[in-house]
């Protein structure tokens, strides 16, 4: 099956919310204080504007749901995505992150469509529902991912953009042209 490219579709589809999840190992003092370490610095960042992400009040020191190690989760909407993934990155230190996405399909999410910063944990899916009738909505109050109020732009000042975007890189001798179907 080739994947989508009707535009409507694919805009439609888009996730506007995940999780990053902190594993630590729960009997290793040093592991769990940098991952305590790495929250408090978010929880600082989010505080003075760098990012919108919302650590989950709760630190687990024991396995729960499919996390086989102590963890934490972080909630972050897309507008955020690109900057909590960077500092991540950069700070992680040797703590393993998982990263997914937030859709009906939390099994899905958590088996074929999440990454890892540091090494991968065994997951155990069976904890997780298959199909939900609604995405899992967190923090609403904000405003921001799903429940996001921002003027979306229109099909057409897409296509805008996209025409602009591609007249720009048309001579860009490294940039890919895009099919002329």
């Amino acid at each position: 099956m080739s994947p989508p490219t009707d535009v409507k579709e694919v805009v439609d589809s888009e996730i506007k919310e995940w999780h990053f999840h902190i594993y630590f190992h729960q009997r290793n003092a040093e592991e769990h204080h940098a991952a305590l370490e790495l929250r408090d610095a978010v929880l600082r960042l989010r505080r003075d504007g760098a990012f919108v992400a919302v650590p989950l009040f709760r630190v687990n020191t024991d396995p729960i749901g499919p996390h086989p190690v102590g963890s934490y989760e972080i909630w972050c909407p897309s507008e955020s995505f690109a900057a909590v993934y960077s500092y991540l990155c950069l700070n992680r230190g040797n703590l393993s992150v998982l990263i997914h996405p937030l859709t009906r399909e939390e099994r899905k999410d958590h088996e074929i469509r999440q990454a890892w910063l540091g090494p991968s944990f065994p997951l155990d899916l069976s904890t997780l529902p298959v199909r939900s009738d609604e995405v899992p909505l967190q923090y609403a109050s904000l405003k921001l991912g799903y429940s996001s109020t921002a003027t979306k732009l229109t099909l057409e000042e897409r296509k805008r953009l996209g025409a602009n975007v591609e007249h720009i890189l048309k001579n860009e001798k490294e940039a890919a042209k895009a099919p002329s179907d």
